[in-house]
This record gives C-alpha cells, structure tokens and sequence, in this order.
C-alpha cells in the first residue's frame, strides 16, 4: 500500500478559522497515525482578497497548535511549488492535456470542461457511498486566463500524489466535478472523506468567522493552552471507542481514524473548551505555569506585575493556579498583589462590616501578626486560629475582615498563602490604612 498523503490547502484571504483548524488537525492526525506525510499547500489564486498578514496568520496558527508540516512553504519537498501562485506552469500544461483530448471548449472567453455524463460514484469514508451525476459542462479557466479552484486543485491532487482527501461536508456537492476531472487525466481517484461541520453554539448553521469564539487567533490573545484546544478540537467530530476526553496528544494520535469520525455535524460548546482548558492549566508545571501568565500579562500590558520582581511574581502566580479557570482571569484575580491602590468591592465591605466587630478583630490580628513567622501557610494558620480561640471566637470571624482589608474583596488564594506572598510588611500596612480608612 503507498504511503499516505494528505493535505490541508487553506487562502490566505481572512483569519484563522476553527472549522479551518479542525480540518488540518484530523489530516494531520491521520498522517502521523498511518506515518504518512502532511503537505500544506496555499491556494493563493485569489490576487485581490490574499495578503501576506493572512498567510503569516496561517502559518503562526498552525505552528501554535502544533500541526506542524512536511511538506509545503517553508519546509520545502519535491512536490513543489506549493503556493498555487506559483504552479502556473503546471496548470498549463494540465490544460492542455485537456484541450488535446477534446475535453474542453471555449464559450465567452472562458474554457469549458466537457463533462462525460456519467453517475460519479465514491466510496467516501465516512459517508459511505455517494452517488451524483454532473449535469452541466463547467467552466476551468476564467476568461481573464485564470484557472477556477475545481481545476487547479485537481491538478495539484495529482501532482503531489495525494492519497487521501479529508475535507468539511461543504466540499461533498463538489466531488462529483473532481472525479471527472480525475477521470479525464486518467489519475486514480483519492479516498475521500468528508467530515461533519460544526456548528455555531447557539441557533442553526455551521459556525462562522463572525460568530464567538472562531477564530484560532481569539485562544491564543486570551491565554489558552495549545494543546487543550486540539483535543477539544479532535472531539469534534470524532470520538474514540470509550468516549476518552482529555487525552494526551500520543494517544489521540494513536488511537485516530477514519472510521471513528461521525456522520452528524458537531456543535461547538464554548463551555466544553473553558473546562478542557483549566483542566490542562491545572496540570502545568510550575515554569510553564508561570511563562504563560508572563506573556499574558505583557500582551495586556499589565506593567505593574510585569515589573514585579520575577520571584515574587513566579510566587503570586503559583498561588493563583489553582484557583482560576483561564490565563485571561489572572489580571483581575491578582491586581491586589502588584499595586497598592486596589479596588474595593463595596457590597463586599458592607457585609463584613455589618457583623459582630471586624474593627476589633483586625486589630488583634494586626497585634499577632507582628511577631508571626511567614514564612509557611501552616505557621500563619496557626497564628489566626491561637488568636480566634484566645478571645473565644473562631477562625472565620478574622479571615473575612482580614481578606477584605488585604485585598479589597472576598475571593482569592487562600488567606495563608496570601499573607504569606503579600509578607508582614505589606500586610500589616494595608491593615493599618483599612482601620484608619473605616
């Protein structure tokens, strides 16, 4: 059996499209699966809508989500060029094999394809068979001399020896023209395998690049992690036998195949990804961790924790890593360990306020905590709970107050640790600008 060759074929004409991604990832995955070859291939024809900002968008997203290529722009191979742009020649010499075996007729100043009027039939792999018959002869070169998609991507099909054509169900209705065309070159028809849609979230149709959450771009500027969106990615569309989800990428790699893709279109879940994401981000060790939360913030411009000294900040971020469910969290869950002049939640203060003494309660922490060790979460526990039981009260009725006064607000790392992160000297500050404040 010849070695499997797939192809992902994007235009550079718009951004990078999660329908778009998912389409590379399962060519990808049967080419590492079967130890076959990726060829990327741009379908740059289109003068007026290309740009390079789009072709640069494509190649940093793929090299993002890890989908790297073997063959293609940048990595080179011996089916080039791989740029449509640049395969002028070839389709020349395709058309006129056409032209000399009476398959094409010109009408307007475009070329026409003869069509043989027979029922194409595919034995598609995923939708079984397929039969349609091409009732119109149809155009292949544009009357301005340039050829239209159905030809060219034919012709480069054939030319780089692709096995395997795994392409959206939107291509389907397409198939019919390209098996004729196949036949009139007299090439062996690829295995074709037209996989589901996706669908938007909310409401009919398939997803957009105007709707939530298409754009590859979007995950990368808000924070998430590569990995978490190919294997939410995979699952769309695709199950293994025992209905695994979070699955490392050696395994999806081996357990993926055709036969395992489904017939009924995807709905994508906005929600499903976040938990695939804080799942993974859980997981991160430390250095990663806290590499991610450095880029974020430098995308955002966050200079006060940028600036932070690397250990205190490396401190701050571990502490939050538990808690949040995404990168993009972070600015608003830590803004109180970076700058002084934090915002208070003021329903937040009022409930703390209205209850028992919390003036009283902090001064006595205040009175403990100078002479606290903070150098371990347990030391500081210890602290608050001998304070509480020296005055007949228990831990909550100083945490609260105590949290409120140190962070302006009632959720956060644990009371320990923050105090231990913040030090002695920022916390009991902060407790004495709070009570002179009340």
């Amino acid at each position: 059996m010849p070695q499997v060759r797939v192809r992902f074929a994007p235009s550079p004409t718009g951004f990078f499209h999660i329908g778009s991604a998912r389409t590379a990832l399962f060519n990808w995955l049967y080419a590492r699966h079967t130890g076959g070859v990726f060829v990327l291939r741009i379908e740059d024809t289109d003068k007026e809508r290309n740009t390079e900002e789009f072709l640069n968008v494509i190649y940093d997203s793929l090299t993002w989500l890890g989908l790297n290529w073997d063959e293609g722009p940048k990595a080179g191979g011996g089916f080039g060029p791989y740029r449509q742009s640049e395969r002028a020649p070839i389709y020349r010499e395709y058309l006129a094999k056409l032209q000399a075996a009476g398959r094409t007729y010109e009408k307007d100043g475009a070329v026409y394809f003869k069509i043989s009027g027979e029922p194409q039939v595919i034995d598609d792999a995923i939708r079984g068979r397929v039969e349609r018959t091409e009732e119109k002869d149809f155009v292949i070169c544009r009357s301005d001399g340039n050829p239209v998609f159905h030809f060219v991507n034919v012709v480069d099909d054939i030319t780089m020896q692709i096995t395997h054509v795994i392409r959206g169900e939107d291509h389907l209705s397409n198939t019919s023209k390209h098996t004729e065309l196949f036949k009139a070159f007299g090439a062996p028809l690829p295995v074709y395998a037209h996989i589901p849609l996706i669908l938007k979230q909310n409401g009919p149709g398939k997803m957009s690049k105007r709707d939530q959450g298409a754009l590859v771009e979007e995950y990368q500027r808000r924070g998430f992690l590569p990995e978490a969106l190919v294997n939410f990615l995979c699952l769309l569309g695709w199950s293994p036998k025992d209905d695994s989800e979070k699955m490392p990428i050696a395994e999806i790699i081996r357990r993926f195949d055709l036969p395992g893709i489904n017939q009924t279109n995807a709905r994508f879940d906005e929600k499903k990804l976040a938990h695939m994401n804080m799942t993974y981000l859980l997981e991160q060790p430390a250095d990663r961790f806290v590499a991610l939360a450095r880029d974020y913030f430098q995308g955002q411009n966050v200079t006060a924790a940028t600036a932070a000294d690397p250990a205190y900040f490396r401190a701050v971020m571990l502490l939050s890593q538990p808690k949040i469910k995404g990168v993009e969290e972070l600015p608003a869950y830590t803004v109180y360990f970076f700058i002084e002049d934090f915002p208070v939640d003021a329903r937040v203060r009022d409930k703390v306020m209205a209850k028992g003494d919390p003036q009283a309660r902090l001064r006595e922490l205040a009175a403990a905590l100078t002479t606290a060790d903070f150098s371990s979460d347990t030391a500081l526990e210890e602290t608050i709970k001998a304070t509480a039981a020296k005055n007949g009260l228990g831990f909550g009725d100083y945490q609260a107050v105590a949290r409120l006064a140190v962070s302006g607000t009632n959720v956060g790392p644990g009371i320990t640790g923050m105090f231990r992160v913040l030090g002695r000297e920022r916390v009991l500050r902060r407790i004495e600008r709070f009570l002179g404040a009340a």
